[in-house]
């Protein structure tokens, strides 16, 4: 037998480290070649990592939420064969004890059944993840600390159910916790428990750590409200003949096409719109005190998924019809809601859209998606009376809330800037006029 060292890979261009986000496998788990080892994160970008062997887990590396550099040695593998870990290496050495202290563990004064069979795994960890799980469906709470191993759908549906997965009886590899099991559990009547009794007042903490996709909005958030002075700048728009328009061309549109949201025709205005005001498609370098000005249009669009907010982005929208924005649209956010977008297509914005129209919001303080210098907000649709001169009459109108980095943006050229897609919104069919 052999020890098979793996180290995490360069899992894109220009990265350094990466943050584990979950692992996938728990020591003493035997694992098939090209099966998911770890989840790490990259930007707002999740990489699956996969062994390239066979073997048994021997050795884990570092806790959820930990941050390594790429080439270290994150895992070890026992294989048949030789293996690729020199007899010198340091972390070999540390491999064994783990095993030597198994028995020891075994005599411990805990009598559970699962333990019993502990022997027959070389890993301390993997035992007490993997055999503890059947006792789980008798109620028996997985040790203190312990994480049972589940994907965050399964997480997320967990919690909003009130249930505490270390309750719950995973059937996967490794006692990983499946949806089906989630099915199971509460079929079976123990998660009566879960559910709070009316009027018992509830004194407990919980604890969850900021990691993964989380800390890094945490970590952009706390960034972009410390370097850039907002100045927020809201102005309302009649969108009722865009609305008119937007209804015809979706009533003739070819099939395969997606259905046209308010998007695309924003996209197309900022477009329009930064063709008269190209600083507002920039990044400021403030460490360096040089603004990037660029001439690609690269717009961000912020989707919330079940994970937390990414913002997958449009490229080269300058170039872009309104049909080829809405397919780009919709195929980015599809891709942001499965958890399959790249890290090539959650970086790179120049300008960023947020939109919390759909949940009734009339007025947003956007925050500027850092190191950019403008963010658009678009806010509820809803029909108001407007006095025509004669009369009042009905009409659709919008709010657009937009933040500028003040550094870089005068409030005069924002309000211009604002001004001007409010013009091109408002007269729709100046969007497709050439100048």
């Amino acid at each position: 037998m052999g020890q098979f060292v793996i180290k995490l890979p360069d899992v894109g261009e220009g990265v350094a480290e990466a943050e584990l986000v979950e692992w996938m496998v728990a020591e003493g788990a035997n694992v098939r070649e090209d099966q998911v080892l770890a989840a790490v994160m990259t930007d707002k970008a999740t990489v699956e990592i996969p062994s390239p062997v066979e073997g048994k887990v021997t050795w884990l590396g570092a806790k959820p939420g930990e941050v390594l550099a790429v080439g270290t040695p994150f895992i070890h593998l026992e294989i048949e064969g030789e293996g690729n870990a020199s007899a010198s290496a340091p972390k070999e050495a540390k491999k064994p004890e783990p095993a030597k202290k198994e028995p020891a563990k075994a005599e411990a004064p805990k009598a559970e059944a699962p333990k019993k069979a502990e022997p027959k795994a070389n890993g301390a960890a993997a035992p007490a993840a993997m055999k503890a799980s059947p006792a789980l469906s008798a109620g028996a709470p997985r040790k203190e600390g312990e994480k049972p191993l589940a994907s965050p759908a399964v997480r997320k549906r967990a919690t909003d159910a009130g249930v505490d997965l270390r309750r719950v009886r995973g059937t996967g590899p490794a006692g990983r916790i499946s949806h089906e099991d989630l099915d199971a559990y509460f079929e079976s009547g123990d998660s009566v428990g879960a559910v709070r009794s009316v009027g018992v007042a509830d004194t407990s903490i919980k604890e969850i750590p900021v990691i993964g996709l989380r800390r890094k909005i945490a970590e952009k958030m706390a960034t972009a409200k410390s370097h850039i002075p907002h100045i927020t700048y809201v102005d309302e728009v009649d969108v009722t003949a865009l609305e008119e328009l937007r209804g015809k061309l979706n009533a003739e549109k070819k099939e395969g096409r997606p259905k046209l949201t308010i998007l695309p025709f924003l996209m197309r205005a900022m477009a329009r719109a930064i063709a008269d005001q190209p600083q507002m498609n920039s990044r400021y370098d403030d460490d360096a005190n040089v603004i990037h000005q660029y001439g690609g249009i690269h717009i961000g669009v912020a989707a919330q998924t079940g994970a937390g907010l990414v913002v997958p982005v449009v490229r080269h929208v300058e170039a872009r019809g309104l049909w080829d924005c809405a397919n780009e649209v919709a195929r980015l956010a599809d891709a942001a809601k499965e958890g399959s977008a790249t890290r090539d297509e959650l970086s790179g914005s120049t300008i960023t859209i947020t939109s919390l129209g759909a949940l009734g919001g009339i007025v947003t303080t956007p925050v500027i998606n850092y190191p950019e210098v403008a963010i658009i907000g678009v806010n509820k649709m809803q029909t108001l009376p407007k006095w025509d001169g004669t009369q009042f009459v009905p009409r659709k109108m919008m709010n657009l809330s937009s933040s500028f980095d003040h550094r870089v943006i005068d409030g005069w050229n924002a309000a211009v800037f604002v001004q001007r897609i409010k013009a091109l919104l408002e007269n729709p069919a100046m969007i497709f006029i050439e100048d």
